[in-house]
C-alpha cells in the first residue's frame, strides 16, 4: 500500500483518533497532516512500516505533544496530559466503538448549519478536498473554506462533545449524518478528480459506515433505504469498467457480473423499508436501484416504474439533478425528444452530466453537430479521466452513426 492509499484509507480515522484525546479538531488534523507529511520522506528512505496506519496516528499524536508542550499554556498541558494518557489507554467501549462515527455526529451537531456539518465531515472524515466539497454543494471553493472553518471553531468553542449522541438526541442529527455517508459513496462510485472512475476506499467506508448507523437505528427506515441504495449500487462495480478501466455504461454492462450476494441483501433490505410505509429520499432511491437489479437485461427494466419513482422522488425531494435524471428515465418510455425537452427546461449548465446528457439524447436524434458540442462541454466539465475518455470516445463515434 502507497502513502496515497494510506492517506485516502486512515486520514479520517486518525483524525477521528486524535480528536478524541485532544477535544480540537484543528490541531488534530494539523497533527494528521504533519505526520503525513513526516511519511514523505520517512517512507521514502526505510519503506513503508509494518503498520502505516499505526505509524501515521502515533507520529500525529507525537507531532502534537510537541506543540502543545512548545504552547506551554495551562490549558495546553492539560491537552498534553490527555494525549499522554490516551497512548497506553485501552480502546474506549460503547453502544457503537467507531471513532469515524463519533466524529460524523460530532460534526453533525444542531448548533451548526446543515450545509456546515456536511462540508466539514465530508472534509475530516471522507477524505474528500475543499475544491471537491465545494463541487458537491456548487459553492466557490473559498466560501466551502471559511465554511470549514468557521465550523471547527464553532466545534471547539461551544464544547460540543466527542460521541454518538443519546438515543433521544438521534432524530435531530440522522438527516446530516445520512447525507454525509450519501456523498461519500458518490465521491468513492464517480470520483470527482483523478485517473480512476471510482474510489473503491470511500465506497467500503461509506457502507461500512452505513452498516453502523442501521445497527444504531434500526428503526430508521431511511437508515436501510441508505445501506439498500448503497449496496444494490455497488453490485455492479464489477461490470462498471472494462479491461483497461474504461467506463461502461449501465445500459452496456454485462449484467452477470453483477454481484449477486450485494443485490440480495440490498432488495431485502427495500422489502423492509416497504413494510414500514414511510418513504424518504434514500428508500426511493434505492427502490429504484432494485428495479435495475430486477432486470437481466438493460431493455428488460420497467422504465415505466422508474418513472413512477421519479415522479415521487420529485415530491419529497425535488432538486434539478433530481429532475435531470428523471428526464433519462422518460427518454426511455416516451422518447429521446421528450427527455430532451425535460433537460433543456434546467439550469445545470456547470454539471458534466447535464451536458453527456444532453448530447446522448441529441446524438439519439441524430443531431450530431450539436451532440459534438454537448459532447465537448461535458468533456470540459468532467472530473476524472475515465469519463472524459468515455465521452471522448462517445465524440469520436459520432462521424459513424
Amino acid at each position: 500500500m502507497n502513502l496515497e492509499d494510506v492517506y485516502r484509507a486512515e486520514y479520517g480515522r486518525a483524525v477521528a483518533v486524535l480528536n478524541r484525546a485532544l477535544g480540537d479538531l484543528d490541531l488534530a488534523e494539523e497533527a494528521v497532516q504533519e505526520a503525513f507529511a513526516a511519511a514523505v520522506t520517512a517512507w521514502e528512505r526505510a519503506g513503508p512500516p509494518p503498520s502505516p496506519a499505526g505509524w501515521i496516528i502515533t507520529t500525529a499524536r507525537n507531532r502534537a505533544i510537541d506543540r502543545l508542550r512548545r504552547e506551554a499554556t495551562r490549558e495546553a498541558r492539560h491537552a498534553e496530559a490527555a494525549l499522554l494518557h490516551a497512548r497506553d489507554a485501552p480502546p474506549e467501549e460503547g453502544a457503537v466503538p467507531d471513532d469515524r462515527l463519533r466524529l460524523i455526529f460530532t460534526c453533525c451537531h444542531p448548533a451548526l448549519a446543515v450545509p456546515a456539518q456536511v462540508a466539514l465531515t465530508l472534509r475530516l472524515l471522507g477524505g474528500l478536498t475543499t475544491p471537491e466539497i465545494a463541487r458537491a454543494f456548487l459553492t466557490g471553493e473559498a466560501t466551502m473554506a471559511q465554511r470549514i472553518v468557521r465550523a471547527k471553531a464553532k466545534i471547539r468553542l461551544a464544547g460540543i462533545p466527542y460521541r454518538v449522541p443519546h438515543e433521544a438526541d438521534l432524530p435531530a442529527r440522522v438527516r446530516a449524518v445520512l447525507t454525509v455517508v450519501y456523498l461519500i459513496f458518490n465521491e468513492g462510485y464517480v470520483a470527482g478528480s483523478g485517473p480512476d472512475l471510482t474510489r473503491e476506499d470511500l465506497c467500503a467506508e461509506a457502507i461500512r459506515l452505513g452498516r453502523l448507523l442501521v445497527e444504531l437505528m434500526p428503526d430508521e427506515p431511511e437508515a436501510l433505504g441508505l445501506l439498500a441504495l448503497m449496496l444494490l449500487t455497488a453490485s455492479r462495480r464489477p461490470a462498471r469498467t472494462g479491461p483497461g478501466g474504461e467506463l461502461v455504461p449501465l445500459a452496456e454492462q454485462d449484467r452477470s457480473r453483477w454481484d449477486a450476494a450485494l443485490i440480495a441483501e440490498g432488495q431485502d433490505l427495500v422489502r423492509r423499508c416497504l413494510r414500514r410505509g414511510r418513504p424518504g429520499p434514500y428508500q426511493i432511491q434505492a427502490a429504484m436501484a432494485a428495479v435495475h437489479s430486477d432486470a437481466p437485461a438493460a431493455a428488460a427494466t420497467d422504465w415505466i416504474q422508474v418513472v413512477r419513482l421519479y415522479d415521487q422522488l420529485m415530491t419529497v425531494a425535488p432538486s434539478p439533478v433530481v429532475e435531470l435524471n428523471r428526464a433519462v428515465a422518460v427518454a426511455e418510455v416516451a422518447g429521446p425528444a421528450a427527455g430532451l425537452a425535460l433537460v433543456d427546461a434546467l439550469d445545470l449548465a456547470d454539471r458534466h452530466l447535464f451536458h453527456a446528457i444532453r448530447a446522448d439524447l441529441l446524438r439519439r436524434l441524430g443531431r450530431a453537430a450539436e451532440a459534438a458540442a454537448a459532447y465537448d462541454e461535458a468533456i470540459a466539465w468532467a472530473g476524472n479521466d475515465a469519463e472524459r475518455a468515455f465521452l471522448a470516445r462517445r465524440r469520436a463515434g459520432l462521424a459513424a452513426e
